[in-house]
């Protein structure tokens, strides 16, 4: 079973999804914990966004889409779910 890692941040908008991620360009994802701790609406927000590991399917099939198909230690998004705008980096994902 495919298994990954993954960071998050939650927002309710687009916009606050959008001007988190120029910020998070402009330093390079060196703030991406600490700004996941400010303005993250999901309770991983006390972990710095930190999700851990959890298996394909255990999230939302947007968020899933990202985290198994996408580059990983890149930042994406704005990636919108029933849930709000996520700007998501995988760490690491293994099968």
């Amino acid at each position: 079973m495919a298994t990954a890692a993954a960071l998050h941040i939650l927002v309710r908008t687009e916009k606050e999804a959008l001007q988190l991620l120029a910020l998070l360009k402009k330093a390079h994802g060196k703030n991406f914990a600490t700004l996941a701790r400010k303005y993250s609406i999901c309770p991983s927000a006390r972990k710095g966004g930190d999700l851990g590991e959890f298996r394909r399917g255990q999230m939302v099939k947007q968020f899933d889409d990202v985290v198994f198909k996408k580059e990983i230690l890149t930042i994406h998004g704005p990636v919108k779910t029933k849930f709000g705008y996520h700007l998501i980096k995988t760490l690491y994902r293994n099968g």
